[in-house]
């Protein structure tokens, strides 16, 4: 039986959308170190979230166990994806669930997220299995390395798309080609700027006040972080098995909303 839990939901943050930086208090306050903050922006994901989050627990464990946490942040769905993945946090001590009601949006869930994130490695990644879980593992590999943006790549390496339709290439190419004409500094460091599989070291972005519009997050850090080493990892996104595709007209036009903000603001 589901039971509602709302009382030990995390607290959603308010203002502005700034990540701070962990301080040294913070550091000796906290009894296990967290290296990475995963959070996942959810919406009507009911269907998706045990196997995504039984997938991702087994995969981390190996890797970097009792140093993760992973962070879903929804958009109050009605499906009660919230719900679902609260339910699960006993089983996954590592799961922490946040539920909007106020704020909407792909983006600023994850700067939400962030917020209340404790890793010095903050990432995010859909929730819908369309990106490869294993290249997890290689976005971090690459952050230890030293890089500040670490970004999942359909444009490099072994990179690419399942199954997309002509008209779906052409727009995802058509969006990348508008970036480099409005804003070529930003969108010109990375070969796929509408990534929404990443992570970022938390000092690159910490004190930044953010503004992100719609659905893409990447071009945001880009622009206003202190990213001076970029990676890029190949990955090839799969088709979506369940749940709806959120992907509509209104992405392409608030992502080209969002190059113009961040063409006059610069």
């Amino acid at each position: 039986m589901i039971t509602t839990q709302e009382n030990s939901l995390i607290i959603v943050p308010t203002g502005l959308l700034k990540v701070t930086a962990i301080t040294e208090n913070t550091r000796k306050l906290s009894t296990i170190e967290i290296k990475l903050s995963l959070v996942i922006p959810t919406y009507k994901e009911s269907q998706n979230i045990p196997t995504l989050i039984q997938r991702l627990t087994q995969l981390l464990d190996t890797q970097i166990p009792n140093a993760y946490e992973l962070i879903i942040v929804d958009d109050n769905s009605p499906d009660l994806t919230w719900q679902v993945a609260q339910n699960m946090t006993q089983k996954y001590p590592q799961l922490r669930v946040m539920c909007r009601k106020k704020e909407r949006g792909l983006s600023t869930a994850v700067v939400r997220g962030w917020q209340v994130a404790k890793g010095e490695v903050l990432g995010v990644i859909d929730a819908d299995l369309q990106h490869p879980l294993e290249t997890l593992l290689k976005l971090l590999a690459e952050i230890e390395k030293g890089a500040d943006l670490a970004v999942a790549s359909r444009h490099v390496g072994e990179g690419g798309v399942s199954d997309w339709s002509i008209v779906r290439r052409f727009l995802s190419r058509g969006a990348q080609l508008l970036g480099l004409v409005i804003l070529p500094g930003v969108v010109g460091r990375v070969s796929d700027p509408m990534s929404g599989y990443f992570m970022v070291h938390r000092s690159a972005i910490a004190g930044e006040i953010l503004s992100p519009v719609g659905y893409k997050i990447l071009i945001e850090v880009l622009c206003r972080g202190n990213i001076r080493w970029v990676a890029e990892v190949g990955y090839v996104f799969q088709e979506r098995l369940g749940g709806e595709s959120k992907v509509t007209w209104k992405q392409y036009i608030e992502y080209l909303q969002h190059l113009l903000i961040l063409r006059f603001a610069k």
